[in-house]
């Protein structure tokens, strides 16, 4: 590509990128003629109604809350879940640690649409429905071959010598986990985090298959209700979705120094 050519290119890029987010924005603080009318030009002032109407008329409040509760408690499980089972993996001699990985990365190659109905059959019998706790568990159980496949790599790269060396001082395997796999294991930890949150947090399918309720719904469930059969409220539907994607925002700016270690480590050896 020629340099008369790049700026162009990456100006293009740029714009099909921060266009749609202007549009949305902006159509935040506009009402719905103003938003058909010039979707692009910046709106006449900041008023807050769409976002005050977005959590008292659309119950974006209680949906943020259980998002959060749903989110914070299969992250936190995910990961202690994951961590020990990745360092299981990693420091079983042989082929057995192999194969228990494969077993467990395995889950990846399964759509979870084509495990819907069985899912909902035993969670329905064991009372699991319409509540945070199923899920919670449910989506522990589907991203939890993601978090062992990021894991497991990160920890069968710590030197075999470091265990070696704490089983010499009597660490036995729980405390080599907890003061050398899980401290040298931050950054991946902080990688897996931000995958794990991004992924439980704009989950729709789960809660729409399994909660019937409108005191148990997520953010993403709840925003279904701003679009109706013949009309859209896009002025609600894009303070939802700015409302929806802050945390997001937030939890990565946090984490964004371990997220860029987690990734470039082992990128360079010396």
């Amino acid at each position: 590509m020629s340099k008369t050519l790049r700026p162009a290119v990456l100006t293009l890029g740029a714009a099909a990128v921060v266009l749609p987010l202007l549009v949305v924005l902006f159509g935040t603080f506009k009402t719905l003629p103003q938003l058909f009318d010039s979707p692009l030009s910046p709106p006449g002032s900041l008023r807050l109604d769409n976002y005050r109407r977005a959590v008292d008329e659309g119950g974006l409040g209680t949906a943020f809350v259980n998002s959060a509760v749903v989110t914070a408690g299969a992250v936190v499980l995910t990961l202690v879940v994951a961590s020990l089972a990745a360092f299981f993996c990693a420091r079983v001699p042989g082929r057995a640690g192999w194969i228990v990985f494969g077993v467990l990365v395995a889950g990846l190659a399964v759509p979870a649409q084509a495990a819907i109905v069985p899912q909902y059959v035993l969670f329905d019998r064991l009372g699991l429905t319409d509540s945070l706790l199923g899920l919670v568990l449910v989506d522990t159980t589907m991203t939890l071959p993601t978090a062992v496949f990021i894991l497991g790599g990160f920890l069968r790269s710590i030197p075999e010598e470091l265990y070696e060396a704490a089983e010499l001082d009597g660490a036995g395997p729980l405390r080599a986990f907890r003061s050398i796999a899980v401290p040298l294991t931050r950054p991946a930890l902080a990688t897996t985090a931000i995958f794990l949150f991004v992924m439980d947090w704009n989950d729709l399918l789960y809660p729409l298959l399994f909660i019937r309720s409108q005191e148990h719904r997520t953010l993403p469930l709840a925003l279904l209700n701003f679009q109706g059969e013949f009309l859209t409220q896009y002025p609600l539907l894009f303070a939802g979705v700015v409302i929806a994607s802050a945390p997001v925002v937030i939890v990565y700016v946090l984490l964004q120094k371990h997220f860029v270690s987690g990734l470039t480590a082992g990128a360079v050896r010396g």
